[in-house]
């Protein structure tokens, strides 16, 4: 038996690769049992040992469900591919298999070409290519010993490939072998017990080693008030914020404990009723127990005598780790709460100074080898109301090493956002000869052998193409050079670095945004994001909230923690009745035309709404033209009509307002008359196929489907300087131009003529 754990995960930016495998989030069975009843083999009887009666499982992930989103091809005569994976702590790995879906070349030698699979470097199987088989599309199962397993773990395939006894190139076109994405890994798991100790935590509710979505149930009594949801909705961020790129649901369960490892909400007055086991409430507790139906899983507590309690309790869970241990903790107070500025979130990069490579990434992310190097990628989240209207860009100071080439050749560094290409430089050869300026020569001249050739660029990157998430991408592309034949002698020596100095500014850039914008929103979560903490937000349940709405809720909470990395500490929950006390923030309403009185209310100030059948949607002259934002202009999308339409459809509808209590405040409304529809646009908001789809003033989500349209009523969030606003204004309204420069001239006329009325009048008088 071997003291690891289980199950394949997602890396390196597979946030949405396992979307496809979840069902309606409000389905009472976990997704990841769906997916076992789904991938099982039912011929599998054996038991755990360390749970008798329990079966084992089996799981399966493919190579595309481990973040290779694209076929891969192995060229060359010592190539090698890496896909990681890992290992959660309460599975162990009992029997590993790689079902390998290739091809190969036609051209290669029998006996002296094969595919080496290696685990954690470990050589697992060789696989021998033969010539009756090559072009073909094969399949091959191959039996891994689960003893290579580790926590986290790479397993990598080396191509060995040679068509020639004689002189060969190692980069003939013949030398190939294709691997296909449909690949999988496929699991046999057994449980593991996990102690009941707070010192593990996030551990079993949350592992970072499982790449899946996580769905992590909450429980509540009947009725949960909202200063309770408020509690859970901090606990529910800081979930969101570890499951970071995976995303994560948080089902709603009123008065019922289901099987699986779950989070409990309870006051003295306000607890789920027929959990015998809550630990004592004395103050403000956070207690780990074992399931009570299932010595699986594990039941997590949240509790306080009263409400202000049980949202220290919160807080200090999301915030205060390192102080957690044993199976009971609890806390008397929570003083020094930072108060937080706009623009602060600690995942958002800083808007109020230039910022360092090395903040956002680590030396060993910046710094490549190999003549044909994976891009060097720092991933970054920017404010999405930067106003740039005729700005060059951003501004960026560019420092970077590279292997001096052997002699010049078609060697560059190319810089790239979102696989789009900005801008190339050379890279130049040893000692320099070829310099393009006497400093670069003089300097690659004095380098020593070895030693890497430095250089420095700078550009402007185009705000069009930094979203509000994107990734920097520098592709180091070394051009191979050709010796002649049986002269050609692979010296895979290069390397190339980005210096953690280069630098990024967005400072000096204003915030300003015409509103309402549903891209902003599914991106980053604004504007209720523009204070990380969301203390400047009110969400607005319905009056007679249901367990789907809580779990909307719940859900919209992790994915405002995934935006900013911080939980939301400052966050309002109010019914619909109370809303007025929550003038002065922006809100997040929540429920459907049944249910949301303000749907109703509100529905003058809405640009869809519903009445019975009847579906209005208020449409501009923009509804399949989507200019990037920062070229729109206040006149660009004009009204068209109204148009209503009376249908039986409950898709759900995403769309934003100015807030009818307060101009300049936003109301973003997540709206569906079903569970599902509501379902809909959580799995969208995580989708990110789906993410790019959901622009303009409304979304109307069916699946995976979008349409979005623009809205004629806009309204803008932030200020820019007063020069800048003056000339934003002006080149809006063509006719206030005019129209100034009418008033000035017939000022500076009457001026001009006052002033020439008064001299004629002295040389009129002699004077």
């Amino acid at each position: 038996m071997f003291k690891r754990q289980l199950l394949a995960v997602l890396m390196f930016g597979a946030a949405v690769a396992t979307s496809t495998m979840t069902p309606n989030v409000w389905a009472q069975s976990k997704k990841a049992k769906a997916l076992v009843s789904e991938q099982a083999d039912p011929a599998v009887t054996l038991t755990s040992p360390n749970f008798p009666g329990v079966a084992l499982r089996n799981y399966s992930f493919t190579f595309k469900q481990l973040g290779v989103f694209q076929p891969f091809q192995l060229r060359g005569i010592d190539p090698i591919y890496s896909v990681p994976f890992s290992i959660p702590a309460d599975e162990v790995v009992t029997a590993i298999k790689l079902k390998l879906d290739f091809s190969y070349s036609p051209s290669l030698l029998t006996n002296l070409s094969h595919l080496k699979v290696l685990l954690n470097g470990e050589v697992a199987q060789t696989v021998p290519l033969p010539k009756e088989q090559a072009g073909a599309s094969l399949v091959r199962e191959i039996s891994i010993d689960p003893r290579l397993v580790s926590d986290f773990n790479r397993l990598s395939l080396q191509f060995i490939g040679h068509y020639t006894l004689d002189c060969e190139d190692p980069f003939h076109s013949s030398l190939w072998l294709n691997v296909s994405n449909l690949s999988s890994l496929q699991f046999t798991v057994t449980p593991l017990s996990v102690v009941n100790d707070l010192a593990l935590l996030p551990v079993p509710f949350f592992d970072r080693r499982d790449g899946r979505r996580l769905e992590r149930p909450f429980v509540f009594g009947a009725s949960p008030s909202v200063a309770t949801l408020e509690a859970a909705g901090i606990v529910a961020s800081w979930f969101g914020d570890l499951a970071s790129y995976r995303g994560a649901f948080f089902p709603a369960h009123l008065n019922k404990l289901p099987t699986d490892n779950v989070i409990v909400f309870a006051t003295s007055d306000d607890r789920p009723q027929g959990l015998v086991d809550i630990p004592p409430i004395n103050g403000p507790t956070i207690a780990v127990t074992a399931h009570p139906a299932d010595v699986r899983y594990k039941v997590l507590y949240v509790l306080g005598r009263d409400a202000a309690e049980l949202r220290i309790a919160a807080t200090s869970l999301s915030l205060g780790k390192p102080g957690l241990s044993g199976q009971t903790v609890a806390s008397a107070k929570l003083d020094g709460l930072k108060a937080r500025v706009p623009y602060d979130a600690p995942r958002w990069l800083p808007s109020d100074r230039p910022v360092k490579f090395g903040e956002i990434a680590t030396l060993d992310e910046l710094n490549v080898r190999g003549l044909s190097p994976d891009l060097v990628r720092l991933n970054v989240t920017t404010p999405p109301d930067l106003f740039a209207w005729r700005s060059p860009g951003v501004p960026m100071e560019l420092k970077y090493r590279y292997t001096p080439r052997p002699r010049p050749d078609k060697s560059n560094m190319n810089v790239l956002v979102n696989e789009k290409y900005i801008t190339s430089y050379p890279l130049l050869a040893y000692p320099g000869a070829e310099a393009p300026d006497s400093t670069l020569k003089d300097l690659a001249a004095r380098l020593a052998p070895g030693e890497l050739l430095p250089a420095e660029a700078k550009f402007h990157l185009p705000v069009n193409q930094l979203r509000a998430r994107g990734q920097l991408q520098f592709h180091f592309s070394f051009d191979y050079p050709k010796e002649g034949a049986c002269r050609d002698v692979v010296l895979d020596n290069a390397r190339a670095a980005i210096d953690p100095d280069s630098v990024i500014d967005i400072s000096k850039f204003p915030h300003y945004l015409k509103m309402p914008d549903m891209s902003a929103f599914a991106n980053t979560g604004f504007p209720f994001t523009r204070m990380a903490d969301l203390s400047e937000t009110a969400v607005v349940l319905p009056d007679s909230y249901t367990a789907g709405d809580i779990g909307t809720y719940l859900t919209m909470m992790g994915r405002m923690g995934e935006s900013t990395g911080l939980p939301v500490y400052g966050v309002s929950v109010t019914r619909a009745a109370d809303v007025q006390k929550f003038a002065d923030k922006d809100i997040l309403l929540i429920g459907g035309t049944s249910n949301q009185p303000l749907l109703k209310d509100w529905a003058k100030h809405m640009p869809f709404s519903v009445d019975g059948q009847s579906r209005l949607f208020s449409l501009s002259d923009a509804k399949n033209k989507f200019m990037p934002w920062y070229e729109t202009r206040q006149g660009d999308f004009l009204p068209v009509a109204n148009l209503s339409a009376n249908t039986l459809a409950t898709d759900a509808v995403l769309f934003g307002f100015e807030s009818p209590l307060k101009s300049g405040r936003s109301v973003v409304a997540l709206t569906s008359d079903r569970v599902s529809g509501q379902a809909d646009v959580l799995n969208a908001l995580m989708d990110a196929d789906v993410v790019p789809k959901i622009q303009g003033g409304v979304s109307v989500i069916r699946g995976k489907e979008v349409d979005a349209m623009e809205t004629a009523s806009t309204y803008f969030v932030g200020s820019l300087p007063p020069l800048m606003a003056v000339r934003w204004a002006l080149a809006n309204t063509p006719w206030l131009a005019a129209l100034i420069i009418v008033v000035i001239a017939v000022v500076l006329a009457g001026v001009l003529y006052t002033v020439l009325r008064r001299q004629a009048m002295k040389r009129s008088a002699g004077k």
